[in-house]
């Protein structure tokens, strides 16, 4: 489950190294099927040029010196297959041990450039990890009177970051969250969402209430491009859903800014909060004169409310139906909420048509009986 932080759903590391194994251990058991077959079939001249294909096969799983010394190994097994069935002709001898010599040679460069090449991949890996973590921090599981459980999952393949983002502060007497979405998808997208969070948290703090917080997540966007004109981030915009939970009390407020509508679950109760006056997803507010308008929602202990992206509730089965979410969020309203984000990550991944063929952000909010103390996150 993805509820420490924005990584894609790896296979198993036992099966990595499982075909890691395989893939070494194939060149040698050509040679051992080639040396049997020569032991048990007459005629054996065609099986052992199988030893022909044995740097070649090392290459993709050996070292620069381990492709060398199989390329070795299999010269030294074809001269004695060929000299243990009698007549050899020299030249014959000389041109198939010259074509494995070459063989290797050639797999030996390959292996060097493939060895480079992970190398270069596994420090570009790291990299990518540290960015990760800064651009989208792991949540805590547990912030003021909330428990918090996340879902995220990128599209694009082997990335950690997509389009969507999310953050969650502790503030003197509150928690403030933030679930979005960019529009598009790539570099340009997390670009976007980049500077969205960074102006999340610096000014989540101070702001004066969910209005004034939006307001300035424009301005930064703004401001960020006109130092960069040329950046994608001028040109996206991005739904936001802010929600601030008080220690005390039974209610929440929440901004909309043409996000889908959060779920509120009270008891087994499921609805979708409705804003009377959504607000324009931002860096497109300019083109419309309006103020931000904050809508109150009751939120006490044992409820629970669900915020996500597009990248749930447009998930279209085969015959183009959008996903279900209120209905199998009605199905989920008693289990734990721990277990819920996997239950919708599994449930996701078998409607979709396709899989999951956009990025996924869902992050369920739980108020739990009393706030705990504040969270030193930052």
């Amino acid at each position: 489950m993805h509820a420490a932080g924005p990584r894609p759903r790896p296979r198993p590391a036992t099966a990595k190294r499982t075909q890691f194994h395989l893939g070494r251990a194939l060149p040698v058991l050509v040679m051992i099927l080639v040396v049997v077959a020569d032991l048990v079939t007459p005629d054996s001249e065609r099986v052992d040029r199988l030893l022909f294909t044995v740097p070649a096969l090392a290459a993709a799983t050996w070292s620069v010196y381990g492709t060398i010394g199989i390329g070795v190994v299999a010269m030294a097994l074809r001269a004695l297959l060929v000299v243990g069935r009698g007549e050899p002709a020299a030249e014959e001898l000389l041109a198939s041990e010259g074509l494995i010599l070459g063989i290797t040679g050639v797999s030996a460069w390959v292996s060097a450039v493939r060895t480079r090449y992970e190398r270069d991949l596994a420090e570009v890996t790291a990299v990518a990890d540290v960015v990760q973590r800064v651009v989208l921090r792991p949540l805590p599981p547990r912030l003021g009177p909330v428990d918090l459980h996340l879902l995220y999952v990128a599209a694009a393949a082997k990335a950690r970051i997509g389009g969507d983002f999310y953050e969650a502060v502790q503030i003197p007497g509150a928690v403030r969250i933030m679930l979005g979405d960019v529009q598009g998808k790539g570099l340009g997208a997390v670009e976007t969402a980049s500077v969205l969070l960074g102006a999340f948290r610096s000014t989540a703090y101070d702001a004066p209430d969910l209005a004034a917080l939006a307001d300035r997540l424009d301005e930064g966007l703004a401001r960020y491009a006109a130092w960069d004109p040329d950046s994608d981030a001028a040109e996206r915009f991005a739904t936001v859903v802010l929600v601030e939970l008080p220690d005390g009390g039974d209610t929440g407020r929440l901004l909309n800014c043409g996000h889908p509508a959060p779920l509120l679950q009270h008891d087994s109760r499921i609805s979708m909060i409705e804003v009377a006056e959504p607000s324009l997803p931002l860096n497109l507010t300019g083109l419309a004169d309006s103020r931000h308008h904050v809508e109150e929602f009751p939120f006490g202990p044992g409820d629970r409310l669900l915020l996500y992206t597009d990248g749930v509730s447009e998930t279209r089965d085969r015959d183009g139906v959008f996903y279900p979410l209120e209905e199998r969020a009605r199905q989920w309203s008693g289990a734990p909420s721990e277990q819920v984000p996997e239950l919708l990550h599994q449930d996701l991944a078998g409607y979709g048509a396709g899989g999951l063929d956009d990025d996924v952000a869902a992050l369920l909010i739980a108020r739990t009986e009393a706030a705990a103390p504040p969270a030193n996150r930052r």
